[in-house]
């Protein structure tokens, strides 16, 4: 699946707006896979952008959906009143805090028809079921995993790779169930130990990502045991990225650390931190994608106007390492880098 790729990289599928079909064809064209990001999306528009990419690359590429969660009812009162005071300085109401699927069913019935080479999951596994109709549809399938426990599922189900999420990732943790009340969602994993686990566990081909944005990272996963590195955040300042204006001038300022929170979604996600992580965070609750449903209108105000304050500005751990420019140049970097840093493991023979 991607074993024979040119360059065994991923650009990750940023949900939001960051991947666009034209950063998946700009990093399948210089060697690598690119998957496009199917969560937050309508089923018609997901289709639009399968078939945009279609245009744009005829190397195969993959598409990411969100699993959906349980609807348990949550007391979100509080979190709301912090977020209304937010959307008046913005001239906007908040969302409505509702549950929905992500119109899930809808979208796997779209990459079924339009045949999407490899499907991956996050925030949970597929049904066996599901994951019976895309093999028999010719698709790979491929499920994001935090944990060993999480990858021991993901087999079960009858993945055929997995993508080990360390919790040095920018954006959402791949969890399959958030623990309320623990930053970050419960045990936290670095990619390389997670790589370790997960390996003495399963032979599927594991991807790594989290916190990779140099080659020499690329170079460390792969003499880990991975097949190929997914990396988003290196990718967030690519031309080609649909990153809003002020998250790149935030990533590019740099200075900011990073915290996971929930003030955004309701999900563990990591994000730099601003006011809105700051104020929010504390008391933020754990319930996705009502929280998100809720904020959602407000971040985009805040983004046309370019405060940056009430964002998301989600990033992995060493975002002020990324590069920026056209895909490709940062596909060739990585390559230098990774290369010069396998010459390093010479001093092993």
């Amino acid at each position: 699946m991607f074993e024979d790729l040119r360059f065994p990289v991923i650009a990750a599928p940023m949900a939001g707006g960051p991947t666009t079909p034209e950063l998946v064809a700009a990093v399948t064209a210089a060697g690598g896979f690119g998957f496009l990001a199917g969560g937050y999306l309508s089923a018609d528009v997901l289709a639009d952008r399968i078939a945009k990419t279609a245009e744009l690359t005829g190397a195969p590429f993959g598409v990411n959906l969100f699993v959906p969660g349980d609807s348990a009812e949550t007391d979100l009162s509080g979190h709301v009143e912090r977020w209304r005071a937010e959307a008046a300085r913005h001239g906007v109401e908040p969302g409505e805090p509702n549950w929905d699927d992500d119109a899930y069913g809808a979208k796997l019935e779209v990459v079924l028809e339009r045949k999407v080479p490899v499907v991956s999951f996050t925030f949970g596994t597929p049904s066996a079921a599901d994951v019976e109709r895309l093999h028999a549809n010719g698709s790979k399938v491929a499920v994001t995993v935090t944990s060993p426990v999480e990858a021991d599922q993901a087999v079960a189900v009858g993945a055929d790779a997995l993508v080990v999420q360390g919790f040095e990732a920018g954006a959402h943790r791949g969890l399959f169930a958030d623990e309320p009340g623990a930053e970050g969602g419960g045990a936290q994993y670095g990619v390389l130990s997670l790589l370790r686990l997960v390996s003495a566990r399963t032979d599927l081909p594991l991807v790594a990502t989290g916190g990779l944005v140099h080659g020499a990272d690329i170079a460390a996963v792969l003499a880990a045991g991975a097949v190929a590195a997914q990396l988003g955040t290196a990718f967030l300042k690519a031309d080609e990225a649909g990153t809003q204006p002020a998250h790149r001038q935030a990533l590019a300022d740099g200075g900011r650390p990073t915290a996971f929170t929930r003030a955004f979604s309701g999900r563990p996600a990591r994000s730099l931190v601003n006011r809105a992580v700051a104020d929010f965070s504390a008391t933020a609750p754990s319930a996705y994608p009502q929280v998100n449903n809720l904020t959602k209108p407000i971040r985009a105000a805040a983004g046309k106007a370019g405060d940056p304050e009430i964002m998301s500005l989600y990033a992995g751990q060493t975002y002020e390492l990324a590069g920026s420019g056209p895909a490709a140049s940062i596909v060739e970097r990585l390559q230098a880098e990774a290369r010069e840093a396998a010459t390093r493991l010479s001093r092993l023979r």
